[in-house]
């Protein structure tokens, strides 16, 4: 039966896989009712775990050292109870080379080398070189899915990143382009990143130390 995380350990959790968020960003991510967020990442700034910070127009929650370790310290304490056979280790594994081949389509997706600029940026002119990367990112898509469902069957907060990615890639289909690689809102290379993220917290991957 799959475990369904504490909120403490999802609010948490969200502001790490964010980086900074508002309130609604951070309950969004974590699956939680904004007064929950509120509750929790109040107590965390009083513990010293989050912090809030405003930058012009923007204001937001990021994790401190200490929350960071927290974070990780519950995880580690979830899984040492929730995945016994060592599930997640096992769709790292897997989901390695998958994040290989998603680095390459989305700078397949920004650079359209040219013989005279092997850097070009990819203006999306060609459908040509535009449908091969799409139809790479939906083979990826596909590929992803059982692992998230392996993930989900152990821990259920790993259950949305397969429909993430799948919303983006269809906007994408659509000529949406930014769907692809932006950073401000779910895209796909969005999506794969809070997974990628999700999964080295999860063991206590350091990602500089990644195979």
């Amino acid at each position: 039966m799959t475990h369904h995380s504490t909120t403490q350990l999802l609010v948490l959790h969200a502001v790490r896989l964010e980086g900074f968020g508002d309130f609604e960003v951070i309950a969004k991510r974590a699956g939680t009712s904004r007064n929950e967020a509120i509750e929790v990442l109040e107590e965390a700034e009083r513990v010293g775990w989050v912090q809030n910070a405003a930058f012009a127009d923007l204001e937001g929650w990021s994790l401190t050292d200490s929350g960071k370790v927290e974070n990780e310290r519950q995880l580690a304490a979830e899984r040492r109870w929730a995945d016994t056979a060592d599930v997640v280790t096992a769709v790292y594994r897997e989901f390695l080379p998958l994040n290989a081949r998603l680095l390459r389509a989305v700078t397949d997706w920004q650079i359209a080398p040219t013989d005279t600029d092997r850097f070009a940026p990819n203006r999306h002119t060609d459908p040509e070189w535009d449908a091969r990367v799409l139809a790479e990112l939906t083979a990826l898509s596909r590929e992803l899915a059982p692992l998230t469902a392996r993930l989900a069957a152990v821990l259920s907060r790993f259950g949305d990143y397969t429909p993430r990615f799948d919303s983006a890639l269809a906007k994408a289909r659509e000529g949406q382009t930014a769907w692809i690689d932006s950073s401000g809102w779910d895209s796909c290379h969005r999506v794969w990143f809070q997974l990628h993220e999700d999964l080295l917290a999860t063991l206590g991957i350091d990602r500089r130390q990644e195979p």
